[in-house]
Formats: C-alpha cells, structure tokens, sequence
C-alpha cells in the first residue's frame, strides 16, 4: 500500500499541529508552519517567536523539520507546554492540515516522541504503517501497547510523530481549533490583518479542557 492508500483505509482525516496564539499569528503571516531552525533565523517574527519546547537539544539533527501528529495531538507535550508558558498572555490553538501533506517527498514517520531511545524512523508507507503497530517502544524500560477498541485512525503512541521538511504551506491548513468564541474573535483577526485566506475556525474547547 502507499501511504495515500493507508491514510484512506484508516480514514485519517487531519494531520495537527498545537501552538500558541502567537505561534497561530506568525503562521498566518508567514503562510506557512514553519520549523523550528527557519523560526529563528527569520528576523521578520523576532516580536511574536514563542517555541513550544524550551530545550530541543536532543534532536538537533531535526530542527528543519516540522513536528506534525496524526489525528490528535501529543497530550502529553501539550501538558508539558502549558507550565512553561504559565502566567504569561498566551492561549493555545490547534491547526489542522490536509493529511495529503503525509505524502509529500521528505517526510519521516516517527514511531514514538523523536527524543526518545527506542524510537524508530522511516519514511513512505513502511514508515507510516509502523506507527500503528501493536506496540511501541519509548526507550528501554517503557513500552506503550495499542489498546483495544482505540479508533483505527490514531496511533499506538501519542507521541509519534510526522516529521516534515523545512515548513507546511498554509495552502494545506483546512482548519484552526481554538477553545472559546474570544480566541476565535483573535484568529480572525489575525487572518485579517495579514490578508491570509480565509480559513475555519472551529471552537472545540473539549480539545483544550480535557488536558488541563
């Protein structure tokens, strides 16, 4: 099977991103996702660079690549990511991109969270199938097991991965989830003020309040 193959027969339907809303604003502006290394070299979002993750220095090798996850997100980052952004002027919002972007040339399948030891990398349809298998590897001591009755689109860990090349054009952003009507009022704003194209915005808090 190819990976479009397999995308349809688990009927994965949207490939995620979580950021802030400042995160949100530079992506818009930039009409495109971009990875972490592009960040910091672009001088045009000195004012508005808010990274996820403090310290990446254990996948260094990876920072031209934009961390994607299938189908729902890495609950277990999103925890993590809120205390560091605690008690400052920042909320949370989810992008959702086409999962045609699993098919393009570069991208590499992570089986588990790219940091992690027991990880394993790939990349077409071998690369996508392993992250559904039966169980998976975190590193030596932890291993996570596909539960009965998970829906056939998500994968056995959480954390895994779709590990994508330089930036996802916005010409794939089909939707942004955000938790209340006020962040909802902030992203069409934002997609105002830069003149991007118009784009759904979904509220959703279940998305948000389960993982707080």
């Amino acid at each position: 099977m190819s990976v479009g193959e397999i995308v349809l027969s688990r009927n994965i339907t949207e490939v995620l991103h979580f950021t802030t809303n400042r995160g949100c604003l530079g992506v818009l502006a930039k009409q495109s996702l971009m990875a972490r290394q592009r960040l910091a070299e672009d001088n045009t979002l000195e004012f508005i660079l808010q990274v996820n993750a403090e310290d990446r220095s254990r996948d260094a090798a990876w920072h031209d690549y934009v961390n994607l996850s299938i189908s729902r997100i890495n609950t277990h980052f999103f925890n993590v990511s809120g205390h560091w952004h605690r008690d400052k002027d920042i909320w949370w919002c989810i992008l959702s991109f086409s999962p045609e972007i699993l098919e393009h040339s570069g991208v590499h399948f992570t089986t588990t969270n790219n940091m992690y030891s027991g990880v394993r990398r790939a990349v077409g349809a071998e690369g996508l199938n392993a992250l559904f298998a039966p169980s998976i590897v975190q590193w030596h001591s932890s291993v996570v097991a596909r539960k009965a009755g998970l829906p056939n689109h998500m994968t056995t860990c959480m954390q895994a991965e779709a590990l994508y090349p330089g930036g996802v054009s916005t010409e794939f952003l089909r939707a942004i989830y955000v938790a209340d009507d006020a962040h909802a009022d902030e992203v069409a704003g934002q997609i105002g003020a830069v003149c991007h194209r118009k784009v759904d915005i979904i509220v959703e808090p279940n998305r948000f309040e389960e993982f707080r």
